[in-house]
């Protein structure tokens, strides 16, 4: 970036001093005055822009990688050549890439150059249910854990990947804490004024284990209770380990505006 330099204040007054020429005068006199102001900081401007449009460009290649997966595995649920089991994990391909399509989408909307740092929330009712029984479903092709899912209609006024992401994160945690041959059960649920999804599994139990991934993943499901006016519960589980309920105030349905139906 050149800057040409800045005339002194007399040079400047010299390219005129009629009456017709004083706002030009003083628009002059504001330029030099602003580039002075921002000579010293140019450097590191210009390094915050190049990291912008860094981000941005990554945030291209990675939404245009996921388009590719998605098309790749879209191909794939109705290719002749596959069995339907292949094509049941191609269908949930394309599912994981969305989330995280979504999930990028949301980062880019809480960097601080785009609305102060804070992504919007996309709240509208939401059955509980059915986002659970896709976590659920994404889990079971990935690990060896019984999973087991018991869920009703419940609707709750949240945004649908802040959800996601909670349920993702108690059934991760609850994977890891029972390990490959353990056992897992779901259950969502309508009650007392409250929609609630109940995670309970057959490991250690809380704080049996090293924190880690675990205490971070909790961090976010507490947020997320917390931004909806919900609950976070953690209690000994019937199965002998960790169950985790969140609790997140009952809602109406509405088919016509229901996001997760």
């Amino acid at each position: 970036m050149v800057i040409s330099p800045r005339l002194p204040d007399q040079a400047i007054a010299k390219t005129g001093n009629t009456a017709g020429n004083t706002t030009g005068n003083t628009a002059l006199r504001t330029v030099g005055r602003e580039l002075d102001a921002t000579a010293g900081a140019r450097p590191d401007a210009d390094g915050a822009e190049r990291d912008r449009l860094r981000r941005r460009r990554l945030s291209h290649d990675i939404h245009h990688e996921l388009g590719t997966i998605m098309l790749l595995a879209s191909l794939l649920t109705t290719a002749p050549d596959v069995g339907e089991e292949s094509r049941k994990r191609a269908r949930q391909i394309l599912g994981e890439a969305r989330w995280l399509d979504q999930l990028q989408r949301a980062y880019e909307e809480s960097t601080p150059e785009r609305d102060g740092g804070h992504g919007p929330a996309h709240v509208r009712p939401v059955r509980l249910d059915l986002v659970a029984a896709e976590v659920v479903e994404a889990m079971r092709l990935s690990s060896t854990v019984d999973i087991r899912l018991t869920a009703a209609e419940a609707w709750a006024n949240v945004d649908r990947l802040a959800l996601w992401r909670a349920l993702r994160n108690v059934l991760g945690n609850a994977l890891r804490a029972t390990g490959a041959s353990g056992r897992v059960e779901v259950r969502v649920f309508a009650a007392d004024g409250w929609s609630v999804a109940e995670i309970d599994d057959n490991g250690p139990g809380f704080g049996a284990i090293e924190p880690g991934l675990a205490s971070l993943g909790l961090g976010i499901v507490q947020e997320v209770a917390t931004a909806w006016a919900g609950q976070l519960e953690y209690r000994r589980g019937r199965l002998g380990g960790c169950c985790i309920r969140l609790r997140l105030p009952a809602a109406p349905g509405d088919g016509r505006r229901a996001c997760g139906c």
